[in-house]
C-alpha cells in the first residue's frame, strides 16, 4: 500500500486498536477471541514496551497494529539472553494481504536491530512468518519449558551466531496467560458478534498440538 503510515500507538488510539484487533481475530482460532482483551490488559504490564507498539494508517485510518514485549532464552549454566516477542500482530480482515503486517514487521524489525535486540521469538503460523526470515526454533535448538520444539515457535536471528549451538529454554511473559472470564466480562463492552466456527480453527488446533522431532 503506497499510502500507509507508520506511527507510535498514542493513547487515544487505545479502543480503536483493541476494535480492529477484535474484528482481525474474531472467530479465527476459537468461536469469538481474547486478543482484544490481552491487549488491553498488557499495556499495563512490566513487560510491555510502549515505544515498540505502532499502529499502521491509511487515509488516516488506523487499519494496523503490533505490540511487542520482553521474553528471554536460558540455557542450562542459567547464561540469559534477553530477546523481544510480539503479538498481537493484527489488521482490519478488509486490508489484509496488502502488505501492512509485512510493514509492520519490517519497521519495528529495524528499530529492533537500532537497539542491539538479539533475536525475536514468537508464535506463530510458519506460512505466514517465514517469508519475514524466521525459522524453525529446532535450528537454534531453542524448546519450550516441557523441553520440545513446537512448529509454531519461530526464531528470528538479529545478532548473528547469538544462540552459538547450545540448548535454550524460550521464556515468554506470563502477562499471555489470560482469565476466560475476565475476557468474556470484558467483550460486554462491544458491540454482539456471532462466536461461531469456521476451518481456521481445526487448523489452529493442529498446530498448537504440532511439533519437531
Amino acid at each position: 500500500m503506497t499510502n500507509l503510515k507508520i506511527r507510535n500507538e498514542e493513547v487515544t488510539d487505545y479502543q480503536t486498536v483493541e476494535e480492529l484487533t477484535r474484528e482481525a481475530f474474531w472467530n479465527l482460532y476459537v468461536p469469538g477471541c481474547d486478543e482484544h482483551y490481552l491487549v488491553h490488559t498488557m499495556r499495563n504490564h512490566p513487560d510491555f514496551i510502549k515505544e515498540m507498539a505502532f499502529v499502521a494508517e491509511s487515509d488516516n485510518k488506523i487499519v494496523g497494529s503490533i505490540m511487542y514485549t520482553k521474553s528471554y532464552v536460558e540455557n542450562k549454566n542459567n547464561d540469559r539472553i534477553d530477546t523481544l516477542t510480539f503479538g498481537p500482530l493484527c489488521v482490519l480482515p478488509e486490508y489484509q494481504r496488502k502488505g501492512v503486517g509485512t510493514a509492520l514487521i519490517n519497521h519495528t524489525k529495524k528499530i529492533a536491530i537500532q537497539n542491539n535486540v538479539s533475536a525475536i521469538i514468537i508464535l506463530g503460523d510458519p506460512h505466514n512468518y517465514c517469508k519475514h526470515g524466521f525459522k524453525c526454533c529446532k535450528d537454534y535448538k531453542i524448546t519450550t519449558k516441557d523441553n520440545k520444539f513446537p512448529v509454531g515457535l519461530l526464531i528470528l536471528e538479529l545478532e548473528k551466531g547469538v544462540f552459538d549451538n547450545q540448548y535454550w529454554t524460550f521464556h515468554e511473559s506470563p502477562l499471555y496467560a489470560i482469565n476466560n472470564e475476565e475476557v468474556e466480562e470484558y467483550d460486554k463492552k462491544f458491540p454482539v458478534k456471532e462466536k461461531k466456527y469456521q476451518y481456521s480453527q481445526d487448523l489452529f488446533g493442529i498446530l498448537i498440538r504440532a511439533y519437531i522431532e
